[in-house]
């Protein structure tokens, strides 16, 4: 997670629903023993069609995460990305990798 996701999230929630209930999930996500914290120092720009999502790429690779998980096809471009290495996978792609099947 990032300063930068979070408010992200913060403006997404509050547009669907209220003010308090964002800060409640933010809320959640700040104490929860599963998210850590890292701040990007290099955005990459790697994807043109949708430049609000290079927030969440630029996570990925400073975080060393194994997966971007996500059904957004603005992500497949990174598939052609041969440094940094990024294995995006749908959710039942992922959900299959978990189970095994």
């Amino acid at each position: 997670m990032s300063n930068e996701v979070l408010t992200g999230y913060d403006e997404l929630l509050t547009s669907y629903y209220s003010e308090r209930t964002a800060a409640i999930v933010l809320n959640l996500l700040s104490v929860a023993p599963n998210v850590f914290y890292i701040e990007t120092y290099f955005k990459w720009n790697l994807i043109a069609n949708d430049p609000d999502d290079n927030k969440f790429v630029d996570l990925a690779i400073a975080g060393n995460a194994n997966y971007i998980v996500t059904n957004d096809k603005h992500f497949n471009v990174l598939r052609d990305v041969e440094f940094p290495e990024l294995n995006v996978v749908s959710l039942n792609k992922f959900r299959e990798l978990i189970l095994g099947h």
